[in-house]
């Protein structure tokens, strides 16, 4: 699944442009818009939101500033069931997602969801996932703490900042299957609600490792707060080629996390035409594509119909992997 979504998205990334933003949707505007990020401030939602809002206004693309609203909980579900049971006809409301949605869908985390209690927008991005520890951590490589890890799973406690059985904890128990932990449940997973939250975990010393998207690393990366022992990337990033991937390690587990956004799936047909345009003239912009780049998101585009597909089928996916690897029976 982690493989195929960066050959999906380089197709994607091609094919998702070609039919540019219309004049369709006309009839609707958007009132006091809303994005909210399912997590507390500085994770990778927070991000999606934060970004959005910023560049839907600055382009014009909506006339009022877009409130965020951070409401965390659940793994994303505190926000997935305000939506489908409190505003499913919100016309302004937007919501950030990403590969943890999906995979909560698929492994039931949010009660009794399916992909049709939402409407998903869009994929704009997508990034590679990766495994930091403190600065003055003990482990200065990823096989130093795989070796801990099959010598005691329960030593080394690994942070992200979403539920277990998320895409924080899948990440880590992929990198101990290949390392040879035979039950990949032992792992010592510490669920937070959000990167920002993860992040204090790390630092203050409750854990030992932090399971997570590079962008929500790369500012304590720069400060020199932590560092980070594997990229899941297929080869080294451009900007920053000191950091090995876990590939080179002798651990072959890639993972690209996408980044979009779902709105409510009783909205009105013109307004899921009007806030699917209003992403794809984003996606154009080349000041948005700077500010992923800055992030170190890779461009990953799919819209309409592609987009209800590509939710489909990573559902269809995650399903399969976390009934391979013990997650869900």
């Amino acid at each position: 699944m982690f493989r195929k979504l960066t050959q999906i998205g380089a197709l994607a990334a091609v094919t998702a442009l070609t039919g540019v933003a219309t004049a369709q949707a006309q009839d609707f505007k958007p009132e006091n818009p809303q994005c909210i990020a399912p997590s507390n401030p500085g994770g990778g939602w927070d991000f999606i939101c934060r970004t959005t809002a910023k560049y839907l206004f600055d382009l014009g693309v909506i006339d009022d500033a877009m409130q965020v609203t951070n409401m965390s909980g659940g793994g994303g579900g505190v926000a997935f069931a305000h939506v489908t049971k409190e505003r499913n006809e919100d016309n302004n409301l937007i919501v950030a997602a990403s590969m943890s949605t999906s995979a909560r869908i698929a492994q039931g985390i949010y009660e009794d969801a399916e992909q049709d209690d939402v409407h998903f927008l869009a994929t704009f991005g997508a990034e590679y996932g990766a495994i930091a520890v403190p600065a003055d951590s003990e482990f200065q490589t990823l096989n130093q703490m795989m070796d801990a890890i099959l010598e005691d799973p329960r030593s080394v406690g690994i942070a992200g900042g979403s539920s277990v059985g998320s895409y924080d904890h899948i990440k880590p128990m992929l990198v101990a299957q290949e390392a040879g932990l035979e039950d990949v449940t032992k792992l010592k997973y510490v669920s937070f609600d959000g990167g920002g939250e993860a992040m204090t975990g790390l630092l203050s010393g409750s854990v030992e490792a932090l399971s997570g998207d590079f962008s929500e690393m790369l500012g304590f990366l720069e400060s020199g707060d932590i560092r980070i022992i594997a990229i899941l990337a297929p080869e080294r990033l451009k900007n920053y080629p000191d950091i090995p991937t876990a590939k080179e390690q002798g651990y072959d587990v890639v993972g690209a996390n996408w980044r979009g956004l779902y709105m409510p799936a009783g909205a009105s047909d013109e307004a899921k035409e009007f806030w699917k345009n209003a992403i794809m003239t984003m996606a154009e912009d080349q000041g948005f594509q700077d500010a992923l780049e800055a992030a170190a998101i890779e461009p990953f585009n799919n819209f309409g119909d592609d987009m209800h597909a590509f939710v489909a089928q990573t559902i269809a996916d995650v399903t399969k992997l976390s009934k391979e690897i013990g997650i869900i029976q």
